[in-house]
């Protein structure tokens, strides 16, 4: 039996991963559930898999969750809060995997425990290696730890490397990653008309069901700009060897060319249990619970080239990790302000990229060598784009 901890239990990778959980109870058992706020998912979810530990990072509403659980049948499961709470869970001795899902710079710190503990890290949270960069793949390497990527895109690149390729080690034979993008709900929408985007509209994605934030980092394809990023760390390689490509079926997830002319693709239905599956099943594999792929109902797979001019997020992305150091830090928490700011209908759709271009424009490249630095950085360009959004305003 593995232990496994799930970082973000609520969200919608958090519930996808319980599900393939169930389906092999003999082969896994749930040591800890963590969410924010989210208490009456939470609780539901610790009835039916009777986790040891639940985390409830709300102090408030962990006191809610507590009065909850006291006259049913978990009520002798241990409830923490805080943030450091959920570094201890990921870092228990009975926890073999974990589940790192919690969307935004609030994943780093607990992904980056499970890491130093030598755990199979299971890295849905992208904003964790695009802020720590080299920190976080030096932690892994270290502590002998396994990690292995769950977005749909970083999974099925992993999935076409070459035989016993480790996360992080150089593939020798590989020319370039092709990096599969669906274009979000924009993808044909005219330019002059973005900027009456509403907050309806950027969340609503074609293909994939995700929480408000990472559907609107899908509609401005910031969302591929830190997979790029990600992907750069992943699998060692440089941003111009990395090619985004719009392919609005989301069928091929990405697809790997190697120098002797082969591209492998990995396919499949647009279903986060099959990347979260291949990840806890690894290097074996088992039922993920999604339906097979009919290859008839495809019909037709389309392929373009993303436009810098309809989305700069990816421009700024690219521009990020070639400056390197602190730069995609930058990019990160400048991009989680002018998201939360644009869900809150205070800026418009087309005040993101600005907000983010303008902020990493006070910073320079500097040196991102030590965990200290990059949350300092992280918090002063929250504090930059804060004010670049005040004087927008005037």
């Amino acid at each position: 039996m593995k232990g496994i901890c799930i970082l973000g239990a609520t969200g919608s990778i958090g519930v996808s991963t319980l599900d393939v959980v169930s389906r092999h109870s003999e082969q896994y058992k749930v040591i800890a559930l963590t969410a924010n706020t989210n208490i009456n998912a939470l609780y539901e979810q610790c009835i039916v898999h009777k986790p040891e530990y639940a985390v409830v990072v709300n102090e408030d509403k962990a006191e809610l969750f507590k009065d909850k659980i006291k006259d049913s049948e978990i009520a002798g499961m241990n409830v923490m809060s805080g943030s450091k709470a959920l570094e201890f869970v990921s870092t228990l001795d009975n926890v073999d995997s974990v589940m790192a899902a919690i969307v935004g710079a609030a994943g780093l710190l607990p992904s980056l425990a499970a890491a130093k503990a030598g755990k199979d890290v299971l890295l849905a949270n992208k904003e964790a290696l695009v802020m720590s960069g080299d920190i976080f793949m030096q932690a892994v390497r270290d502590a002998g730890a396994k990690l292995l990527p769950i977005d749909s895109e970083h999974n099925a690149i992993f999935q076409c490397m070459p035989a016993a390729y480790t996360a992080g080690d150089e593939a020798k034979q590989v020319r370039r990653i092709l990096l599969t993008a669906s274009g979000g709900p924009f993808r044909e929408t005219p330019i002059e008309q973005l900027h009456n985007v509403t907050v309806e509209q950027a969340v609503a994605h074609p293909k994939w069901d995700m929480g408000r934030k990472i559907s609107v980092d899908s509609a401005t394809m910031m969302n591929k700009g830190l997979e790029l990023i990600e992907a750069c760390l992943l699998f060692n390689m440089l941003p111009d060897d990395i090619q985004v490509v719009i392919h609005k079926q989301s069928i091929i997830h990405s697809m790997v060319d190697y120098v002797d002319g082969s591209v492998l693709a990995q396919m499949g239905n647009p279903d986060m249990r099959i990347p979260i599956a291949h990840a806890m099943a690894w290097p074996e594999r088992f039922d993920s619970g999604v339906e097979p792929l009919n290859i008839f109902d495809v019909r037709q797979m389309d392929f373009e080239q993303p436009s810098l001019e309809r989305f700069p997020c990816l421009r700024l992305a690219y521009e990020a990790i070639k400056a390197g150091g602190i730069m995609p830090t930058v990019l990160n928490a400048a991009n989680e302000i002018a998201v939360d700011e644009f869900l809150n209908e205070r800026v418009k759709f087309t005040d993101i990229p600005v907000i983010i271009e303008n902020s990493m424009a006070k910073f320079s490249a500097d040196k991102a060598d030590t965990l200290e630095v990059i949350l300092q950085v992280d918090q002063q360009a929250r504090e930059q784009a804060y004010k670049i959004i005040k004087d927008m305003s005037h």
